[in-house]
């Protein structure tokens, strides 16, 4: 076990007392909860032992990166739906319900129809290519430096999003933790997930993930009976209920209350239904188990967790919250906005089901989820760019294993550096939406390269180029020129682009400019990637791929 690695896993563990007392100091004047610090403190506690146990585990890539290949079906079932499920589900999910009522089924449909496909038609020959990130596979094919170079900078961007979405829940969850200031909070969690991937690696990351899932779905099943319990366990009185309650009454109940038109709905739904299917932080996790049969049962298991938690989420905490919380005024301020924004609508429900104590703890849950979150978005960063980027396009693959895990401990570090600086930009932002903007682009530049490499003779390395640059320049750019930037972000007057939701624009241009480019190339190189397909598939579905 490397000595650094040994001494950051104790320093951490040496500064949980510290914020223990601190919090125990401030219980009385500043309304600390100390059943959510000690939540989250165990928990971190119980995280930093599994990274001091992996770090004795991790001496080579394939362990950094991969686990050893010995994670079971169950466990990374539990794993995948703990990157899945994460604060984004709990706080934003809810939130947008609380807000909009009806439409936020466009999200969770979506997002599980996408699993649904991970897991009839990519797990297994995904797996069997065993190698470690998606770059790997679309490199097999094709040329291997200009496409990884491009699969690994559409990866980064979609880690970079996600990463913040995760912080700027933190950040929200302050006050009722440690009562720190928003820099301190994200300060906390981007240096334990720097921990986490430096010194555990994957294996880390991946238990750290089923502790936190298992945690949290018993959280949800607790929230429900609790929400239920005050309705009498009627469905039908809660839903009248919140029709009377809500400022959209009847409508709360029908499409409409976030998604206006045809466009935004679809645009949207393309863009988590293919984001679903091309997230590289739980593709990565398809390597993590011994063969593709087993990664195959993993998105069995996870399809069930993540469905579980979903159908609850919009059924019965959305719509409860909208019952419940319009029944206390005292959470709404003097504008009639709630305490906290839409991110806290799960927090607020937490103390009116089940008092102090359970919102100590769904509270120090939630913490813990965005912890485990971001160590798993750390891991498949840091395996981006120092794998993909740094060993295979700069080193053209002329580099040790043991500079290679150097790498990707430093470029840990610096994910922990972009993703403090980033969740302070966005500290305002529904976290639920900042996700949907990690779907889209996604969506554009990851989607059109993996189905095109698994799944079409035709697919060059020029038209796959083309296809995952253009979707990628364009969701970035209509993210940036959309309302939520250029507006509320940058304080222009008024937004290029007019909608909040690009999927549906740059999602196709991805996928018809793949074809195009693909269609017209008429090289060397061209003419060998369409050679090589026969053989690949074949490979790639009889797990005979080197």
């Amino acid at each position: 076990m490397r000595a650094d690695a040994r001494a950051a896993v104790a320093a951490a563990l040496l500064i949980l007392p510290t914020l223990a007392a601190r919090a125990a100091g401030d219980t009385e004047t500043q309304g600390v909860n100390m059943i959510a610090v000690v939540t989250f403190i165990v928990f971190v506690a119980i995280s930093l032992l599994i990274t001091w146990w992996a770090a004795t585990r991790t001496r080579d890539t394939r362990h950094f990166y991969a686990a050893g290949h010995s994670i079971t079906p169950l466990q990374n079932g539990l794993a995948i739906a703990g990157d899945t499920i994460s604060a984004s589900t709990l706080l934003g999910f809810v939130g947008l319900v609380f807000v909009g009522g009806f439409d936020v089924a466009v999200y969770i449909l979506s997002a599980l129809s996408g699993l649904v496909v991970l897991l009839a038609l990519i797990a297994e020959p995904f797996r069997n290519m065993g190698r470690y990130t998606f770059s790997d596979v679309a490199a097999y094919r094709l040329n291997p430096r200009p496409i990884r170079a491009l699969s690994a900078v559409s990866s980064l961007v979609v880690i970079v999003l996600y990463l913040v979405a995760q912080m700027v829940a933190a950040g929200a969850l302050v006050q009722l933790l440690f009562n720190l200031k928003y820099l301190h909070a994200v300060l906390i969690i981007g240096s334990l997930m720097t921990i986490y991937v430096a010194a555990g690696g994957m294996l880390a990351t991946t238990w750290v993930q089923i502790v936190k899932a298992v945690l949290l779905i018993f959280a949800v099943l607790v929230l429900a009976f609790g929400t239920l319990w005050h309705f009498d366990f009627s469905l039908e009185r809660m839903y009248a209920q919140a029709a009377a309650a809500h400022p959209l009454g009847t409508d709360v109940l029908a499409p409409g209350g976030l998604l206006k038109g045809a466009y935004a709905t679809l645009s949207l739904a393309v863009a988590l239904f293919f984001g679903t299917v091309g997230l590289p932080h739980v593709l990565m996790r398809l390597f993590t188990v011994p063969d593709a049969q087993a990664a195959y049962r993993s998105i069995f298991y996870s399809s069930m967790f993540v469905g579980l938690v979903f159908m609850i989420v919009f059924f019965i905490l959305g719509f409860g919250a909208i019952s419940l919380l319009y029944a206390h005024p005292d959470l709404f301020d003097a504008h009639g906005r709630l305490i906290g924004g839409s991110n806290m609508v799960t927090v607020h429900l937490s103390r009116i089901v089940a008092g102090d104590v359970f919102l100590g703890f769904i509270s120090g849950v939630v913490f813990a989820t965005i912890l485990a979150v971001v160590a798993g978005l750390s891991i498949t960063g840091a395996a981006t760019l120092s794998h993909d980027l740094y060993a295979n396009v700069f080193r053209g693959g002329e580099v040790s294993e043991q500079e290679e895990l150097r790498v990707s401990r430093v470029t840990a570090v610096v994910l922990g550096v972009v993703s403090i600086l980033l969740a302070i930009l966005f500290e305002r932002q529904n976290i639920a939406y900042m996700i949907s903007l990690v779907f889209v682009v996604t969506a554009s530049a990851n989607c059109p390269i993996l189905f095109g490499v698994l799944f079409w003779r035709g697919l060059t390395t020029r038209g796959a180029l083309i296809g995952g640059a253009t979707g990628l320049v364009l969701a970035v750019s209509l993210v940036v020129l959309g309302p939520t930037v250029w507006v509320e972000i940058l304080h222009n007057p008024e937004p290029v682009f007019p909608s909040k939701y690009p999927g549906l624009i740059s999602v196709t241009a991805g996928f018809i400019f793949m074809w195009l480019g693909s269609v017209l190339d008429r090289s060397e190189q061209g003419q060998r990637d369409r050679a090589r397909f026969a053989g690949f598939y074949k490979e790639i579905h009889t797990a005979t791929a080197k």
